[in-house]
């Protein structure tokens, strides 16, 4: 047994406990593996052995009872028998249960990277923290339960031994103040409305934010929002947290910790640093966006025009008031669409700068995370910021959705799969959302034949961006390279039916090549090389040119 290790001891105990039925022969034959393994990992025999059936399924994301009764021979009521066990090593953070949808296990990566170095694992170190540090522990732990790594129960074990073992620090003691301890049902509600606002700033918490610390439908969870909705929860009679305040009216479904409360629990942190939000990439003011001089054909220049003088504020507010007058949604949702490379993504950044209207622009890829449940809540988060945004600022801003086929797709008829439910869930959200909007949405798309009808009737613009005419072309490929003449830039549009980026992508090429070699005593040899290769590429993938 000296030169025995975690994964060694795992193998033999599994391999023994085949068809045994984990009777008391298995316990005879691998008496001491189990020891070894116990003592490693600090866990009773009966705990090493599901431990180890455990570990040899570590590449399944989706472990249950039940695939564990043709491997032993035995009934699922005898692995029933082993429930305080399976407890056992879901507090040690060896493996993760989740209830949510199916009752399954995982082992996360890092137990097992910890068992391949014949090590046990630790979860935290979690002594001695400052202030930042240890509101970066609660943010991780808040992250592992909203993906599901770990449950509930874990979760509020592990918040309370970083209290304990920070009792020191100023945030810790001025819980007292609020009448919350760490053995208080609130506690943890507490601490997340507290790392909501240190770690992203958040004075906009909604009931989404809060819902997946509660197991779903549970009484606690029922009370504590009922309670938040009527304004009697103990968290504003100790006036930790208040509603937000929208143009007079209070909105109770969005908190906020006073300002009181900020002061006396945060009193280690830089407050002023402490501001964030849920839009992936902030804010692009339309002061840094750099003016540029775009090319339509005539229908398209007709389109934006109109769409641009539709967007001064002056014609924005005259119309938002008429279409409330008339009982018509007042919010401006459009669709830039067509092949890639026509300007749909710089057209937008110009009525920006156009209109003065600063831009946030959504990472769609971002936004769908790999965790589901956790995608509608991104989406829905941001359309609270943006809501948040319209009201704070003189103007506006455009919401940029950005190569949006993604989430403008075609819904699933009879979803199944978790996955597919997520991408209703999302669709069905922004749907909602584009009805509601007070504000300016613009979703641009390569595939407009992949979006469900549903969008299609709510955009209230819709522009198609094709490929430039032969005039158009001439005119961009003079405005890239100014030392075209004419005739060379009729040429060249003659022959090449490139997009717009796609000649932008051919002027780059040549102006570094002009920069380490100088200009070449043929321009439009040269620039006719480059398009031969930008025809090369373009026929062996399709690109994706933004310009």
């Amino acid at each position: 047994m000296e030169q025995m290790d975690l994964l060694q001891a795992f193998e033999i105990i599994v391999d023994k406990a085949k068809n045994s039925s984990l009777g008391e022969k298995f316990y005879e034959e691998t008496d001491s593996y189990l020891e070894f393994v116990s003592d490693k990992l600090d866990i009773s025999k009966r705990a090493s052995a599901i431990m180890a059936l455990f570990a040899d399924r570590c590449d399944d994301s989706h472990i249950q009872f039940s695939d564990f009764t043709d491997f032993l021979g035995c009934r699922i009521l005898s692995l029933l028998r082993y429930a305080n066990e399976i407890q056992e090593l879901v507090d040690k953070e060896y493996v993760c249960r989740n209830r949510d949808e199916g009752f399954y296990y995982t082992i996360p990566m890092e137990v097992m990277e910890a068992f391949q170095h014949n090590e046990r694992y630790n979860p935290m170190d979690v002594e001695e923290l400052t202030a930042r540090e240890l509101f970066d522990k609660f943010d991780e732990l808040f992250t592992k339960c909203r993906r599901r790594k770990i449950d509930k129960q874990v979760l509020r074990r592990k918040l309370r031994a970083l209290v304990a073992k920070n009792e020191k620090l100023a945030f810790v003691k001025a819980m007292a103040s609020y009448d919350v301890d760490a053995d208080d049902m609130n506690f943890p509600l507490f601490v997340l409305f507290c790392t909501l606002f240190v770690v992203n700033g958040d004075d906009d918490i909604r009931y989404h934010d809060l819902e997946f610390i509660y197991k779903e439908g549970e009484a606690e969870w029922l009370g504590a929002k009922r309670s938040l909705s009527q304004g009697d929860h103990l968290f504003f009679v100790e006036k930790f947290i208040e509603y937000t305040n929208d143009d007079g009216f209070v909105d109770r479904e969005s908190f906020k910790i006073t300002d009181d409360a900020k002061k006396q629990l945060f009193s280690e942190l830089n407050l002023s640093s402490m501001r964030g939000s849920r839009l992936k990439g902030g804010m692009l003011s339309f002061e840094d966006i750099s003016p540029k001089q775009l090319f339509y054909n005539s229908k398209e220049q007709r389109q934006v025009e109109e769409l641009t003088s539709l967007l001064d504020e002056e014609h924005f507010q005259r119309i938002k008031n008429r279409l409330k007058e008339a009982n018509f949604r007042s919010g401006f949702a459009c669709l830039f669409y067509g092949a890639p490379g026509t300007g749909k993504t710089e057209t937008v950044l110009q009525i920006a700068k156009k209109t003065g209207r600063d831009l946030i622009q959504v990472n769609v890829s971002e936004v769908k995370s790999m965790w589901v449940g956790e995608s509608e809540k991104n989406i829905k988060g941001i359309f609270d910021d943006y809501k948040k945004k319209v009201k704070q600022l003189a103007k506006a801003p455009i919401l940029l959705f950005n190569e949006a086929d993604a989430i403008i797709g075609k819904r699933q008829v009879g979803a199944e799969r978790a996955v597919e439910k997520m991408e209703n869930s999302i669709q069905n959200i922004i749907l909602q959302e584009i009805e509601q909007l007070d504000g300016i949405l613009i979703a641009t798309t390569n595939l407009p034949e992949n979006m469900d009808k549903a969008f299609e009737r709510r955009f209230l613009y819709k522009i198609q961006f094709e490929k430039p005419d032969l005039n158009c072309r001439t005119q961009i490929w003079q405005a890239m390279i100014p030392p075209l003449n004419d005739a060379d830039a009729s040429y060249l549009a003659g022959k090449y039916d490139f997009s717009g980026g796609e000649i932008e992508n051919i002027a780059r090429h040549f102006t570094i090549q002009s920069i380490l070699h100088g200009q070449p005593e043929n321009m439009v040899k040269s620039l006719a090389e480059f398009c031969e290769s930008e025809r090369l590429e373009g026929s062996r993938t399709k690109r994706k040119i933004g310009f």
